[in-house]
């Protein structure tokens, strides 16, 4: 019974001790440079079509619509 439990633990401290560490080659880090997806601007999207005043002009009537101020005085 003794030979059991302590096999048992041998094991169970090998199965946590195995998810520590860091995998090598997952980072997208390197020293000095990023290395991951590019990212986009949001006036790039499809509904925008890259015309940053629309999107401007969007993001300004969203705010407008949550101000209660400006909201009461309508």
């Amino acid at each position: 019974m003794k030979k059991l439990m302590l096999a048992a633990s041998v094991a169970a401290l090998a199965l946590v001790t195995a998810g520590c560490g860091e995998k090598q080659g997952a980072t997208v880090y390197k020293q000095g440079q990023y290395q991951g997806k590019p990212d986009t601007r949001p006036w790039e999207s499809a509904q925008f079509k890259g015309d940053k005043t629309a999107w401007e002009k969007a993001v300004k009537a969203r705010n407008n619509g949550q101000n209660e101020y400006t909201r009461a005085t309508d």
